[in-house]
C-alpha cells in the first residue's frame, strides 16, 4: 500500500510554499545571477547587503541595485580623491590625484547618472557601455597613481572595487538584455 498525503496537508504545503519569503526566493536569484558575473563574491555580498535587492524578484531589480551601488561607490571614491588632493604636498603625487579627479568627475556627474536614466528607459546597451567605461576610468586612475609617489593603497583598493562593481553591473545588464527582465535566468 502506497503512503498518501491527505489533500488538506497537500493544500497547506502549497500555501506555505506560496507564502515562502520573497527574500529567500530572491536569494536564490541573487546566487544564480552572481554566478554569471566576473566577481561572484563581490556581487553576492553587494546584493545581499542591500535590502531592496534582497527582496528583488527579477534580474532588472538586481541590475538596478548594482548600477546605483556603482554610482554610490564612484561618488565616494571621488570624494576620497578630493580629500587626498587637499592634503597632498608632493607635486608629482598631487598631479596624479588631480588626474584621477579629472577621470572620476565626468563618471560621477554625467556618465553614471545618464546610464541609470538610460537603464530605466530600457536602453540597456548604453547602460552596459557606460558601466564598462567607468571601469576603464577607474583603471586609468590606477595607472596615473603608479610611480607617482601618491599613497595609492586605499585609493587603489577603491579603484579596484569601482572597476569590479562595474564589471558585475555590466554582466548583470548583459544578462538582462538576454532574458528581457524575466523572473528567472534560463540563459
Amino acid at each position: 500500500m502506497k503512503p498518501t498525503i491527505p489533500r488538506t496537508t497537500f493544500s497547506i504545503l502549497l500555501l506555505l510554499l506560496a507564502g515562502f519569503p520573497a527574500a529567500v526566493r530572491s536569494g536564490d536569484l541573487i546566487e544564480e545571477v552572481c554566478k554569471k558575473t566576473p566577481f561572484y563574491g563581490l556581487c553576492a555580498a553587494t546584493l545581499h547587503s542591500n535590502s531592496s535587492s534582497s527582496a528583488a524578484a527579477d534580474v532588472k531589480s538586481l541590475a538596478s541595485s548594482v548600477t546605483s551601488f556603482v554610482l554610490s561607490n564612484a561618488t565616494d571614491t571621488l570624494s576620497f580623491i578630493q580629500a587626498q588632493l587637499r592634503k597632498e604636498k608632493d607635486p608629482k603625487a598631487e598631479k596624479a590625484l588631480a588626474n584621477c579627479a579629472e577621470l572620476y568627475i565626468p563618471v560621477v556627474k554625467y556618465n553614471l547618472p545618464q546610464a541609470i536614466e538610460a537603464f530605466f528607459r530600457g536602453y540597456y546597451g548604453f547602460t552596459r557601455y557606460a558601466l564598462s567605461d567607468a571601469a576603464k576610468q577607474a583603471g586609468a586612475c590606477e595607472d596615473k597613481l603608479s610611480g607617482s609617489g601618491a599613497d595609492g593603497g586605499e585609493l587603489s583598493a577603491r579603484n579596484k572595487v569601482v572597476g569590479d562593481l562595474c564589471g558585475v553591473g555590466a554582466a548583470i545588464v548583459g544578462l538582462l538584455m538576454k532574458v528581457g527582465g524575466r523572473r528567472g535566468l534560463n540563459v
